[in-house]
């Protein structure tokens, strides 16, 4: 597979990422502007933001989490050279996946729908491991 084929996925995560951190900035910074929140009620991590701003820094907090793994992922089967069509099929499973996770997170909030789309995530990426791991030990 390409560079840009392995890597694209990767690149969307990450842009979905600052998304969500530059949506979520300003909607703290209105907060606090708006006096809708004292910096001291928030100061150490209380959690006294909005909803709206809470709902979004959760998002954002969210993609620090299986993501990471993914990323890890990435370019350790990218140096191995164990990237192959699958690994990229998944890969886009995957993103697919947290966009919606991201997306119901911010809309509607529905952790019944939000919930599974994260274990589906999670599933996805589990898969993706599995495989790597297993071709890494059999030399495939």
């Amino acid at each position: 597979m390409s560079l840009k084929a392995i890597l694209l996925p990767l690149f969307v995560e990450v842009i979905l990422t600052f998304v969500l951190l530059f949506w979520a900035a300003p909607l703290r910074t209105r907060a606090l502007r708006s006096g809708a929140v004292r910096r001291e009620d928030i100061a150490l991590r209380e959690p006294n933001w909005p909803k709206r701003a809470t709902q979004v820094a959760n998002s954002y907090a969210n993609q620090f989490e299986l993501p990471v793994l993914f990323y890890v992922l990435t370019i350790v089967a990218l140096v191995t050279r164990k990237a192959g069509i699958v690994f990229v099929v998944l890969a886009w499973i995957f993103v697919v996946f947290r966009l919606l996770h991201a997306f119901v997170h911010v809309t509607s909030n529905n952790v019944k729908v939000r919930g599974p789309l994260f274990g589906a995530s999670a599933v996805v990426l589990a898969v993706m491991w599995i495989i790597f791991i297993n071709e890494v030990f059999t030399n495939t």
